[in-house]
């Protein structure tokens, strides 16, 4: 009796993934040479988004973008963002609590000898920075972005 309960849970949760997955958006990937990244991006969003640099806190203009619109990777220009997730960490980097379902990837980045969550795009695996649990409700994460990876498109 137990094993035939356990076989219809594991069934129907198989056949729950493979309904969403069927309806989620499938985000084809662009694929360049470096050459044609280095041709195509500006030479600080080129280290950032193809070699995973971090841009100086501050520095970005869009600390102080306030209007309506979306925040979309400057490599392939997949929406990322909508400008009401954006928040003022504080931090120096412009920060959301919310992404765009399903435009993000996340993988475990080592680089300063602690474990992080790194993010970059879905669609042509651009670095924009990493993920943390200390941001504002209702999800409490802040997604602690390179400004310079990102271009606005008001409303």
């Amino acid at each position: 009796m137990l094993r035939r309960h356990f076989l219809t849970l594991t069934g129907a949760g198989a056949l729950t993934t493979a309904c969403s997955q069927s309806q989620a958006e499938t985000i084809a990937p662009l694929k360049l040479s470096d050459a044609e990244w280095k041709k195509r991006l500006p030479p600080a969003a080129y280290n950032v988004l193809r070699h995973a640099a971090t841009e100086r806190p501050g520095t970005s203009p869009l600390l102080n973008e306030h209007r309506k619109g979306v925040f979309a990777c400057l490599g392939c220009d997949l929406t990322l963002f909508t400008s009401d997730t954006k928040y003022d960490s504080g931090t120096g980097w412009p920060s959301f609590f919310n992404a765009i379902p399903g435009h993000l990837q996340t993988k475990t980045d080592f680089a300063i000898g602690i474990p992080r969550t790194e993010y970059h795009c879905a669609r042509c695996g651009g670095h924009h920075g990493h993920l943390f649990d200390d941001g504002p409700r209702p999800t409490g994460k802040r997604y602690c972005s390179n400004g310079v990876a990102l271009k606005f498109i008001p409303a």
